[in-house]
């Protein structure tokens, strides 16, 4: 029996190319690599697209593997808003002051040397052997060195398309009545998803905001959602406030989602006005 897709992978196989390939540029930033995953849709499982990773990676260009490194942070740096480079670097957060300062000299020492930022997986390896490993590739040369990009930027794109493939989108909200200064509680709030922009709407839950104006209890998004939106009746709680008819009964709000992404998305209301936005 085939087992079945899991969220990431189906949403990979079914969404809009532009979308699938946005969403590969946060894997591996190399055009041509994403360029040759996408080309080779759909995939039977998540070994057919490891498969295709690896031979995405294999040929790549310098020029394309020097696309890639220019969007990864040096170790031990990683940026405030990359999650994954932070996750994958975890090695590094508690490191001494003093390995801190080696690394960033061998860093600077390599970066002199062969022209690019030291890439490596560095997925469950301490500060020290991310230290040892720096050390090592300092005495190669730069012909060799580039194999060895190539090889650890492999390691790396597999990691995070197996992240990408097995996760599902999650969305969560929080609605402020801005006029009264607390949060909206008892308003029905209706998550729906589309598998594409021009696709059809389904309902995929309904909640109900609690004492603080959140809905803890909304669904991880099936596999093929490409669209999330949240639909907030507003009406009685407006009425209920003592605001008469409501000039807006209904709040709508619609995003684009990829897996693995957790999409906050607070309301904040008032009787004559309302604001959505992205929050975290």
């Amino acid at each position: 029996m085939t087992p079945s897709p899991t969220p990431g992978l189906s949403w990979i196989n079914g969404a809009d190319e532009r979308a699938v390939r946005r969403a590969l540029r946060r894997v591996c930033a190399s055009s041509a690599w994403g360029a040759r995953v996408v080309a080779a849709r759909p995939f039977n499982g998540a070994e057919s697209l490891l498969a295709a990773n690896d031979a995405a990676v294999a040929a790549l260009a310098t020029t394309d593997l020097a696309e890639a490194l220019a969007a990864h942070p040096p170790i031990g740096r990683p940026d405030s808003g990359d999650a994954a480079s932070a996750r994958e670097q975890a090695g590094m957060a508690d490191a001494p002051a003093d390995l801190r300062a080696e690394m960033l000299a061998l860093n600077l020492a390599y970066q002199d040397r062969f022209g690019h930022i030291f890439l490596i997986c560095a997925t469950g390896l301490t500060g020290e052997q991310l230290r040892d490993a720096l050390h090592l590739r300092l005495g190669a040369s730069p012909e060799a060195e580039w194999e060895t990009v190539r090889a650890e930027l492999g390691k790396i794109n597999r990691l995070r398309l197996t992240r990408l493939a097995e996760s599902a989108a999650t969305v969560s909200t929080h609605v402020l009545d801005t006029a009264a200064g607390h949060p909206a509680a008892g308003i029905p709030v209706t998550l729906s998803t589309a598998p594409a922009p021009t696709g059809a709407w389904t309902a995929h839950a309904a909640s109900l905001t609690d004492r603080d104006g959140r809905c803890a209890d909304l669904p991880a998004l099936p596999g093929d959602a490409a669209l999330a939106r949240l639909t907030f009746a507003v009406e009685p709680y407006l009425a209920g406030a003592g605001g008469g008819a409501a000039f807006f009964p209904e709040v709508t709000a619609a995003f684009a989602v990829v897996p693995g992404e957790h999409y906050h998305v607070p309301l904040l209301l008032s009787p004559f006005g309302y604001s959505v936005y992205r929050g975290s």
